[in-house]
């Protein structure tokens, strides 16, 4: 099911003139593959009209606005499940160890838990096991996708997606717990600046890897799409 992460990868990048030229075609790719179900497809199709009709720098705008400038909707996993504790350095660097065990060296300008680096991982992994680990970040994506869902987001789609595959349901008290957490002000730049303090890090070497076609082997390197 390679395809589908990385078409759903590519959806849930920052917006560039290359994606909007593909956006429609990783949708099609998604529901082609069929390991979406029908009524989330819809949505995947929408959001793919969304990025490939829109004006692109109104499109990078909302998309900083969102997931950078809003940390209730961060696409770093662990800043849901470890925010700035101690725990998210060992955390980090066993994510980093299991996407070597699978062939994976990032070679990015990101963390190794950005979603769509994540995806990408899970494409080249057995069905089942990539549903185990999305079911093991289930409430963290259930939490994101409620967030987005008060704000009529469009992005909403990759997380009902990847929800739909996980091998097992969120823990709704953990959903609970992260929704309990107030939500960040986007346009409070000074909080922001403090909060966000860390440098990115980079890992390894190797190419990068778009488009949401099926890789025909393991990659070397996994890249995210950022500017």
């Amino acid at each position: 099911m390679a395809v589908t992460y990385r078409a759903l990868s590519r959806l849930l990048s920052y917006p560039e003139a290359s994606l909007q030229a593909e956006a429609r075609l990783c949708a099609e790719a998604i529901i082609s593959e069929g390991l979406v179900p029908d009524r989330i497809s819809g949505s995947l199709g929408k959001l793919a009209e969304y990025v490939a009709d829109g004006d692109l720098y109104e499109l990078q705008a909302a998309y900083v606005d969102l997931f950078d400038r809003t940390r209730s909707v961060s696409l770093h996993l662990y800043e849901h499940v470890h925010g700035e504790s101690r725990e998210r350095g060992p955390a980090m660097v066993g994510l980093v160890e299991l996407y070597r065990t699978h062939g994976l060296e990032m070679d990015v300008s990101d963390l190794p838990d950005y979603l769509p680096v994540f995806l990408e991982f899970l494409s080249i992994l057995p069905e089942a096991e990539a549903a185990s680990l999305i079911g093991e970040a289930a409430h963290v994506l259930e939490a994101i996708s409620e967030r987005l869902k008060k704000r009529q987001s469009n992005y909403r789609a990759v997380f009902g997606a990847l929800l739909s595959i996980s091998d097992r349901p969120a823990d709704k008290a953990a959903v609970q717990s992260l929704l309990a957490i107030k939500d960040d002000d986007p346009s409070d730049l000074a909080a922001l600046d403090r909060a966000w303090a860390e440098e990115p890090v980079t890992f390894g070497a190797g190419d990068a890897r778009d488009g949401c076609s099926a890789p025909q082997q393991a990659p070397a390197a996994v890249k995210a799409q950022r500017p």
